[in-house]
């Protein structure tokens, strides 16, 4: 079961553990964001932190791309037209804003389990 995450106490929680949490939450907003597009083929949290920190952060920026895709899915569900936000979320964590990628990701998350 997916659960509601509050975004601000992700992002203290990341910062106030070094980082820690964040790993943990790269992790279950991977798998919640596959669980919510039915992509049973696509990569689970845990692979997408160990590849994403075996190839130096290449294998993320490719994956929050894709993210980006499955994000405009879950919208389109919902009845609400999305062009390809994959280029924002690749574009924030480019330049070093990688955990406001993650927030964006996880309201998406937020937005689309029911309360």
């Amino acid at each position: 079961m997916i659960q509601r995450k509050s975004i601000a106490l992700c992002i203290v929680l990341t910062l106030v553990t070094c980082g820690l949490y964040g790993i943990y939450w790269i992790i279950t907003l991977v798998n919640d964001l596959n669980t919510l597009t039915e992509d049973a083929q696509a990569a689970s949290g845990g692979v997408v932190f160990l590849l994403s920190l075996i190839t130096c952060d290449i294998y993320w920026l490719y994956w929050v791309y894709k993210a980006g895709g499955k994000v405009d899915v879950m919208r389109q569900r919902r009845g609400i037209i999305s062009s390809n936000t994959g280029i924002l979320y690749l574009i924030l964590s480019f330049i070093g804003l990688g955990i406001i990628a993650l927030a964006l990701l996880q309201n998406e998350i937020n937005e689309s389990v029911q309360p």
